[in-house]
């Protein structure tokens, strides 16, 4: 493909991921492709002004439904995790597997970290990895996930450990661009320091 194929293409990887929420069938995907081939053409089938207001409540209902089932998968993988060697099963319902000890100080929730991260779904699918990025990732545990704010206090610079986040202490029903809503989170974390002033969020665990 041309540079300019390309970019067309991410564009349709872009509406992609804005109608993911949408958890469209292969059947509801055609009548969307249908769409855009009529709109292009200028004879729309139906009115944007009679159905395009039904969107958002179609979008939070079809949320919904994709956050239960979310919920339904992670309840096992939770449940199995917590089984694992070595695991222990906080409060929060957070899984915390030390894979590596750390033989450093321990951060405070009021302190910035620098680590390096893998975050994967339940399937396996990885999301994020500051690894794939060939930068460690720095920020303040007062501007991430509850998962990461309670996991890194339990960490010592110079080690890894694996967090098993239920939904709760991630994103929620909500989900981000990515990750769906209802998902349990599996993050394996090396805490390569604790820094001292501001620093920039990355992009999986902010917020």
């Amino acid at each position: 493909m041309t540079d300019d194929e390309k970019i067309i293409y991410a564009l349709g990887l872009s509406i992609s991921r804005s109608i993911s929420q949408f958890n469209l069938s292969p059947a509801e995907l055609d009548i969307v492709k249908r769409a855009l081939t009529d709109a292009a053409a200028g004879k729309p089938a139906e009115d944007i002004a009679t159905w395009g207001p039904k969107i958002q409540g179609f979008a939070q209902l079809r949320g919904s439904q994709a956050a239960e089932r979310q919920k339904t998968a992670s309840k096992d993988y939770l449940a199995k995790a917590a089984t694992e060697s070595g695991a222990v099963v906080s409060d929060s319902g957070l899984v915390y597997r030390e894979l590596t000890p750390g033989t450093g100080a321990s951060p405070k929730a009021s302190d910035t970290v620098k680590v390096n991260y893998r975050g994967t779904l339940v399937d396996g699918t990885e999301f994020d990895s500051s690894y794939k990025r060939n930068e460690p990732a720095q920020f303040a545990l007062t501007g991430v996930i509850p998962c990461w704010t309670e996991g890194l206090q339990k960490m010592k610079v110079g080690g890894k450990a694996r967090l098993v986040c239920p939904s709760g202490l991630a994103y929620g029903d909500q989900g981000r661009p990515g990750i769906p809503g209802g998902a349990a989170l599996t993050f394996e974390v090396e805490l390569l320091d604790i820094l001292n002033g501001s620093a920039q969020a990355p992009p999986a665990p902010a917020q």
